[in-house]
């Protein structure tokens, strides 16, 4: 009996050290060595260390071609290039891996299909099948791979439809060149990807690439292909069937006749409130107080003039703090030219030139409930707490109805703008975006600072609300007009600007706005740093330029700290700051002994 106890322990060890001894599981192990045996790899199994076979471990035993992760228990990578491999590619085998990011099998002799099992692969980011022999269609679920962010199947003999990528927000390159494919070239995110190429298939119609940042090269050998970067530009479209035009004339005239009777019926209720308004205000004309008119130069007049006689308080209403024109009076803005430079969910912003020739702009906000002396008295303390990177209010108005807030106007525009906008030719490199960073940090850091007891945050922190002067050179602009609902701790209304400056942060690293064809700007990086591919987030122009990637990866760090999703574990401004200018002097150090 003790004989066959100890047999039985002896056996249970055997099977542990066995164990230990492999990292991925059987079937997993089996289906690897099952993808290999059918890619053909010939005379190439008798390299030494080759592997590739059920006896050893992918990881532990460093398979040719194969990289695993930092603990050596899946694998990440596989790499069989230029190696003559002439069989085909199972995909349900190698998608047993399921935690597999990069395939490259390029500059080999595969033939065959890919399968519908591609889509298992679901983590998969890196896809390079090019220079081989693959024929047939690619499936449907290709499109199923949200993750990639690279994928290459050009030179080869590919034949139907491309896929539809326009689902997949994180993709960078589709290269698919030299191939035979045909149909209608589907919607790509082109404002995301870096390279692009479809040239010599058999594509028709249109192309969608309605951005210019691929020019004829990328599309180039498709004869039935149109558009303005081709020499084949496209025709208008067919004329419809008789039938067609008969019943669009038909429809056209009901609407016509439905759109005369809704402008009679403005013209009655515009001629009615016109009245209204001349026996409120009583001698003056409506039109020349530009309510909801054309001024005699052409430009739009101010919407807000509305409030111009609101309970005969027209000269007492507007209260001046620190304006660049000399005695600013509410009539000034009522009856200089507005024009209408933006629109959002919470107000409008116009940019007006009164009399002494200064352009400002105008903020009205609507539907802010807040009493008027809780709005003076916040103007006041903002006023109080000045920084020179913050935008001083000029003047402010307040009613029932509305509230302006008047600030000086930059003419340079705004953050946003220069990073998604034309540039006109402007450099923004990396020493410009560090400068933003700090400036915008310390800016905020002392606001937070000094008005933490009355509880004014900015915000609204964003890129459009971070503004360029005439020497571009930033300042942040709309400080304290939004009430932060900040819940049960009063430290959250704080936190909502440090998400919001995280975001910025983003921003001005990658280059991409926030939201863009469904892609959320911090939930993309954040996915990119977690599976390692953190180099991937960067700006290409930050790349290019030679940017330190130490002080870039220093100051990703801090912003995903901010963008955290607790507001509890975000950072404050004054830490934030404090790392910033610390990055700020190192590349300042950096470029001083360069130049030396």
């Amino acid at each position: 009996m003790g004989w066959f106890q100890s047999l039985i322990l002896v056996s249970f060890v055997l099977v542990l050290v066995f164990r230990v001894g492999k990292t991925e599981t059987d079937d997993v192990i089996e289906a690897l060595v099952g993808f290999m045996e059918k890619l053909g790899p010939g005379s190439m199994q008798n390299t030494p260390n080759w592997g590739w076979n059920t006896s050893s471990d992918p990881c532990l035993s460093h398979w040719h071609g194969v990289a695993c992760d930092t603990s050596n228990q899946t694998v990440k990578n596989i790499v069989l290039e230029h190696l003559n491999l002439s069989g085909t590619v199972d995909f349900e085998s190698v998608c047993k891996e399921t935690s597999l990011l990069l395939l490259s099998l390029k500059d080999n002799n595969l033939t065959g299909s890919f399968s519908q099992d591609i889509s298992n692969c679901k983590r998969l980011k890196l896809l390079y099948l090019n220079r081989n022999r693959f024929s047939g269609n690619v499936p449907d679920s290709l499109t199923d791979l949200t993750d990639l962010v690279r994928i290459d199947m050009s030179n080869n003999e590919l034949s139907g439809n491309l896929p539809d990528m326009s689902r997949n927000t994180g993709l960078l390159s589709f290269l698919a060149q030299n191939n035979r494919f045909t149909g209608q070239l589907p919607n790509f995110n082109y404002r995301l990807l870096e390279y692009f190429d479809v040239s010599n298939n058999d594509l028709t119609g249109r192309i969608t690439d309605d951005t210019g940042r691929f020019g004829a090269k990328s599309f180039a050998g498709n004869p039935q292909l149109c558009g303005k970067v081709l020499s084949n530009a496209c025709q208008p479209e067919k004329k419809r069937k008789k039938k067609d035009l008969h019943d669009l004339f038909i429809y056209s005239g009901f609407a016509i006749l439905g759109l005369i009777v809704l402008v009679l019926i403005a013209l009655l209720f515009l001629k009615k409130k016109e009245n209204l308004e001349d026996t409120k205000i009583g001698s003056k004309n409506t039109k020349d107080d530009g309510i909801s008119s054309e001024s005699k130069t052409g430009q739009i007049r101010s919407e807000f003039s509305i409030t111009s006689a609101e309970k005969g308080e027209v000269s007492g209403s507007l209260v001046v703090l620190s304006s660049p024109v000399d005695g600013l009076r509410f009539e000034d803005l009522l009856r200089a030219p507005a024009e209408l430079i933006g629109r959002g969910k919470h107000g409008s912003l116009y940019k007006v030139i009164p009399n002494g020739g200064i352009e400002v702009v105008v903020k009205r906000i609507k539907d802010w409930e807040i009493s008027k002396v809780e709005f003076k008295k916040r103007m006041q303390r903002i006023d109080e707490v000045k920084h020179h990177k913050v935008l001083p209010v000029v003047a402010y108005y307040c009613s029932k109805q509305e509230k302006l807030i008047v600030y000086e106007f930059q003419s340079n525009g705004s953050l946003l703008k220069l990073l998604h906008g034309s540039q006109n030719g402007q450099i923004f490199d990396w020493g410009s975006r560090l400068n933003i960073a700090c400036n915008t940090a310390e800016a905020l850091a002392f606001m937070h600072t000094e008005l933490k007891d009355d509880q004014i945050p900015h915000g609204n922190l964003k890129s459009s609300n971070i503004l360029l002067t005439k020497d571009m050179d930033s300042c942040v602009s709309e400080y304290g007009l939004m009430v932060v609902d900040n819940g049960s701790s009063n430290s959250n209304a704080f936190s909502v600007d440090v998400h919001g400056f995280g975001v910025v942060l983003l921003e001005l690293l990658t280059g991409k706005p926030v939201q863009s064809n469904g892609l959320d700007l911090a939930k993309w990086v954040n996915s990119m740093v977690k599976e390692e591919w953190t180099g991937e987030v960067f700006d290409k122009a930050l790349v290019v330029e030679g940017a330190s990637e130490e002080r870039m990866v220093g100051l990703l760090q801090i912003a995903l700290k901010c963008v955290n999703d607790s507001p509890d574990l975000r950072p404050d401004m004054n830490q934030v700051a404090a790392v910033i200018v610390s990055l700020k002097e190192e590349e300042e150090r950096s470029m001083a002994s360069s130049d030396s």
